[in-house]
């Protein structure tokens, strides 16, 4: 777990209330796969996880908070694999980021 745990918040840079600022928002609700129209996206429903796991001791975490991280950090590698050339402030591929708690944009 201990490897996991560093693993996800290397890769979650956003705070729990930045992210939960940004799900919010109509950008983030726009972006991301969704199983019929109108539904939640699959990143916008990981966002609402990872506000709820960051708001949890590193000691009470679940073995489904651990599975969720483990998908969290593979979903953020593979996508700033993935990044654009050019600006990325106001693009589909950076917000989806954002929807999983990571802002590339981010010092």
């Amino acid at each position: 777990m201990a490897d996991v745990y560093a693993d996800f918040r290397s890769a979650v840079n956003m705070t729990a209330g930045e992210l939960e600022k940004w799900l919010g928002t109509d950008e983030s609700k726009d972006v991301g796969q969704k199983a019929s129209s109108g539904a939640e996206s699959v990143g916008h429903d990981s966002g609402r996880k990872i506000v709820k796991i960051l708001g949890k001791k590193k000691g009470d975490l679940t073995d489904a908070d651990e599975e969720h991280m483990r998908k969290v950090v593979g979903y953020v590698h593979r996508h700033t694999a993935q990044r654009p050339s050019g600006d990325v402030s106001e693009t589909k591929w950076r917000y989806s980021l954002m929807n999983w708690g990571h802002d590339p944009l981010k010092k």
